[in-house]
């Protein structure tokens, strides 16, 4: 399995082709973004949001690449269809989340990247995020949103440490391998996976897998914030 491009190295995919754009003659935001497309993966999203008038509630957002990542909590991509900011269904999100960076970079003319942790319908999530304003000699026109899902947290009920078996499924699991393919690449039968995950969906209280990656996800990002989950 071909292992992700690490989302810095997208990010400098764009940045290098927005610097190449010219203020005198602005770009299209396809110019900025095309060559990284094929690189997107399943947690990361690509969205454009066209700038017209001064009130962001009329800005449209219009998704370019969906998340391959879905949960049982919302469907994810349904909710950041194509639609304007007023139309969006939490708008506590984004007059937090959201607008407040939009005005920045627009008033500032530069990228922003940053770690966003928020909520969205009350459930805690959080995701690197990158926004690119159109280089222009007048207010941009547009502005390019690509993120980066770190969690997605429902808090799991009984955490505990993987041994080194369970640690070896959870990973595939979270690069989107099935149970066969996890019993394939580790020498398992697909029943001896199968009843490693029905084991995890207990100890973490988990209703289905979608259920189980969301929690396991959040576990993860624990432990790259230094926080244990024991």
């Amino acid at each position: 399995m071909l292992k992700d491009k690490p989302f810095a190295a997208l990010t400098q995919k764009m940045l290098d082709a927005w610097i190449e754009t010219d203020p005198a003659d602005p770009a299209e935001p396809h110019r900025v973004y095309a060559g990284v497309l094929h690189l997107l993966s399943i947690k990361m999203r690509l969205t454009v949001f066209r700038i017209e008038g001064d009130d962001p509630l009329a800005w449209q957002m219009t998704p370019v690449r969906h998340s391959g990542f879905t949960s049982s909590l919302f469907n994810v991509n349904k909710i950041f269809e194509d639609q304007r900011i007023g139309d969006f269904k939490d708008q506590d999100y984004m007059a937090s989340a959201v607008i407040p960076r939009l005005r920045q970079v627009i008033e500032n003319q530069q990228p922003s990247m940053e770690l966003v942790k928020t909520k969205l319908f009350g459930i805690n999530l959080g995701y690197d995020r990158i926004l690119i304003p159109q280089r222009t000699l007048g207010r941009p026109r547009w502005v390019i949103s690509s993120s980066h899902a770190r969690f997605l947290l429902d808090a799991p009920k009984t955490p505990g440490k993987f041994d080194v078996d369970d640690e070896a499924v959870v990973q595939l699991l979270l690069e989107g391998c099935t149970a066969k393919e996890i019993a394939a690449q580790l020498g398992l039968s697909h029943r001896t996976v199968e009843h490693r995950l029905d084991r995890l969906k207990v100890r973490f209280g988990a209703r289905n897998l979608v259920h189980l990656v969301v929690m396991l996800l959040g576990g993860h990002v624990n432990r790259e914030n230094g926080a244990s989950i024991t």
